[in-house]
């Protein structure tokens, strides 16, 4: 009972040391992580760059044949919008697109027009069906690639025969246009085509597969021979890397918003993420019956029980929960003192003409009912009161 009294001296507020115990775990592992992101940041910030690019040295990057070009005379520049490649269209260029898929509908078909008839030649690296149609009509794609990456050359071109075989196993092209070189077949498809212009004086070559292009397989095969010829016949190489940033990728019209802007994978895993919170906090949750007492496995002090209890009290601000269970078991421990039964401790009609009765009792019978049966407190003052008052009829009644 005493130990109730106590309850607004006890804060269920938690102090700044035991917020920064229960949260320091968490602080490190977002420290760790976020020096960790910096870290791969600034290593991934050097002087690398993707794949198929001429400037890295990584082994999927074009920096060997870039530089065996430039020991022969040939001058290569790198172009990302499709601005720059189609302004380096001429004669005495050759311009390599690297990943034509990337290229919409629009923009294919715009260096189309500005490649054709140009004179100079055009390369296309592993161009599929989505894009070969349209930047070298007359070739169509095949949906099966070819199983073996090296292959002989098989075909009157003079750079195909000089280089032997080589590694140009990918996709295969069916040709319905008449006098292209049809090189390196798998299952008699090609897959290596060179397109004449109109004009005979430029062409257009369709290469299955970029691994005659990579630091890591150049010296295969004849693939740095093939490669040094196909991209060395003229005295300049613009090589276009094709940027999703490029502005000619979007229609003038095009206006999107901000879930168009993300990929469909972010926003498939943002909903198995959902589901999988869901099931989670339902599998939380589950109760799969009435809850089982169990005996604690050590003896832990009543007042610790009851100085704990207060603090849940407290929190939640259970007023009404705290003054019945102090009501509650008051009347209880009174009931036999003023010979009560205690089954029927709890009853108004019983426990009231008693305690009236009782010689020690001080007080009228209504304020005795308000006390034992009266409404909760509304304040925490009010319940150290109503504490206070039930002691004193306690020990009032207990007098001998």
């Amino acid at each position: 009972m005493t130990t109730e009294a106590t309850l607004p001296s006890t804060s269920a507020s938690p102090t700044a040391r035991q917020m920064w115990t229960r949260a320091r775990g968490i602080v490190l592992a977002l420290v760790i992580l976020l020096m960790a992101a910096v870290v791969m940041a600034a290593i991934r910030s050097d002087a690398r760059h993707g794949s198929l690019d001429p400037r890295s040295a990584d082994p999927y990057g074009s920096r060997a044949v870039a530089q065996l070009l430039a020991d022969r005379g040939v001058s290569t520049r790198v172009v990302t919008t499709l601005a720059e490649a189609r302004a380096a269209t001429d004669p005495d260029t050759t311009l390599l697109v690297a990943v034509p898929d990337l290229l919409t509908e629009r923009q294919q078909s715009q260096l189309h027009s500005a490649t054709n008839d140009s004179g100079g030649r055009t390369l296309l690296v592993a161009p599929s069906s989505w894009s070969v149609e349209r930047l070298a009509p007359g070739i169509v794609a095949s949906p099966a690639t070819s199983l073996d990456s090296t292959r002989p050359p098989a075909c009157d071109l003079p750079a195909a025969r000089r280089a032997g075989p080589a590694d140009t196993g990918g996709v295969r092209y069916t040709v319905t246009r008449p006098g292209a070189d049809k090189c390196y077949p798998s299952e008699r498809l090609a897959t290596l085509v060179r397109l004449p212009d109109a004009s005979r004086d430029g062409d257009t070559v369709v290469l299955g597969a970029p691994d005659i292009l990579y630091n890591d397989s150049l010296d295969e095969q004849g693939n740095a021979s093939l490669a040094l010829q196909l991209l060395g016949s003229r005295p300049h190489l613009v090589w276009y890397l094709p940027s999703l940033s490029d502005a000619s990728a979007a229609a003038p019209d095009d206006e999107k918003g901000f879930f168009d802007l993300l990929p469909s994978g972010w926003l498939w895993g943002t909903l198995q993420l959902f589901f999988a919170a869901a099931l989670a906090a339902l599998w939380r949750a589950r109760r799969l019956g009435p809850l089982v007492p169990e005996k604690l496995p050590v003896a832990i002090r009543a007042s610790e029980t009851v100085e704990g209890r207060a603090r849940l009290y407290r929190k939640a601000n259970a007023r009404d929960r705290a003054a019945a269970a102090l009501r509650s078991t008051t009347r209880t421990r009174l009931a036999p003192l003023v010979g009560v039964p205690v089954a029927q401790a709890h009853a108004p009609e019983a426990l009231l003409p008693a305690l009236s009765a009782h010689p020690h009792s001080s007080g009228d019978g209504q304020t005795v009912h308000a006390l034992l049966f009266g409404p909760p407190p509304s304040d925490d003052t009010a319940l150290i009161t109503l504490a206070d008052q039930l002691d004193a009829l306690e020990r009032e009644v207990r007098r001998p």
